[in-house]
């Protein structure tokens, strides 16, 4: 079962950080189809966080046609996303590679910019998965929902 974990500072809204994570377990076969989602109150009790922002993400998830909800029985998983596995030989690779990175001074934002500037130039053009915000004229993202 998927444990979400919320950070308040990221700037991400919440609900969206539940549907991120929900959709990298299903990216590295952490989540599989039948699989159940924690129920809003699990969620709930483990991240304090209101009930209703759960299920919104819940509802982001089904309107993508991830996971059904069955009345009375939960959430589950319809479909699974891409193809790499959590014991995939690149994840190792990645283990490896992130851990030369912190012996070298790097704090887990400058590993994290490092990778999202070799992605950008190696996958120029966003994930048709990915949710984009829409940046107006003024090139400020506009705010979404907080909750």
């Amino acid at each position: 079962m998927v444990e979400y974990r919320i950070d308040r500072r990221s700037g991400v809204a919440t609900y969206l950080q539940i549907v991120q994570q929900t959709q990298q377990a299903l990216r590295l076969g952490l989540l599989e189809p039948g699989d159940k989602l924690p129920t809003a109150r699990e969620v709930v009790e483990a991240t304090a966080i209101n009930p209703n922002t759960v299920l919104k993400a819940y509802r982001e998830l089904e309107r993508e046609g991830l996971v059904e909800a069955r009345r009375g029985l939960g959430t589950f998983v319809r479909r699974s996303l891409g193809s790499a596995p959590a014991d995939s030989p690149l994840h190792r690779e990645l283990l490896e590679w992130a851990a030369r990175a912190h012996s070298e001074g790097l704090d887990r934002d400058d590993v994290a910019a490092l990778f999202t500037a070799v992605l950008e130039e190696k996958f120029p053009q966003a994930s048709s998965g990915a949710r984009q915000q829409p940046v107006p004229q003024n090139g400020t993202p506009t705010e979404r929902d907080p909750a």
